[in-house]
């Protein structure tokens, strides 16, 4: 019952609070894409602060001496809504690879437009491919890293989805490393779940995996491997099983 309350508390500041900042965040919209950035992800840092102070949600990262001073391109599990907020205050300034449908949603989708994402047509193949190497190369050449979830979807902890190559394909054709990300955030905030339970998410953040000499498959069965076993190993699962 607590959980339902501290829950509903915090929808209820979220929906306060996003309106009236999406619409700060349009008229962000002749700043550089760096500073368009800072403004969104400010945005961000106050959902994570109020997430920990009402639900009591944590997180704790292993391996941050693994984050590389140059952009990188990051494959991480999807679990949850949590890992679309907190990476932007783990990682250096980044844009995700997501589907254009998220940006038509009111507020929050005209917010992220502001994040320069790479909004791509899931339905298009091999033009979604070359859309993702076009646009995420312009945006590693101007300071951004780029998220990429390959299952492309939320999916449950214990579960595994299927591996699409998009971020492998970016990588070895930018000759820019992969940063695998690993995290049990669904655990505590499951797929499309109202309830946020309180405890502590870990992340982990994996050694670049050097994409020189590998074709885009054997980089992306590399980085499925480290995931899914990393995912496992620090599961919270096992334990209440």
């Amino acid at each position: 019952m607590l959980a339902i309350i501290r829950s509903t508390i915090y929808m209820g500041l979220q929906i306060i609070i996003t309106a009236p900042y999406a619409i700060f965040t349009l008229a962000c919209f002749p700043l550089s894409a760096h500073n368009r950035y800072r403004v969104t992800s400010t945005w961000t840092r106050t959902m994570l602060f109020l997430l920990r102070v009402i639900c009591g949600v944590n997180y704790r990262v292993l391996g941050e001496e693994n984050i590389p001073k140059t952009p990188s391109i990051v494959l991480s599990k999807h679990q949850s809504a949590w890992e679309t907020m907190a990476f932007q205050k783990i990682f250096p300034p980044q844009v995700w690879v997501l589907k254009k449908e998220l940006l038509r949603i009111p507020f929050f989708g005209w917010g992220l437009s502001m994040t320069s994402p790479i909004a791509i047509d899931r339905s298009s193949g091999k033009a979604a491919l070359e859309q993702v190497v076009e646009q995420g190369r312009d945006r590693l050449k101007h300071g951004f890293w780029v998220v990429i979830f390959p299952e492309g979807t939320r999916i449950a902890p214990g579960k595994k989805g299927k591996y699409k190559i998009g971020g492998a394909w970016l990588a070895t054709h930018t000759d820019v490393p992969v940063v695998p990300v690993a995290h049990n955030a669904g655990e505590l905030w499951g797929r499309n779940a109202f309830i946020k339970h309180p405890g502590t998410i870990t992340v982990s953040v994996g050694k670049p995996i050097d994409q020189t000499g590998l074709d885009a498959d054997e980089l992306n069965a590399k980085v499925e491997a480290w995931i899914e076993q990393e995912t496992a190993r620090i599961s919270n699962r096992k334990e209440s099983d």
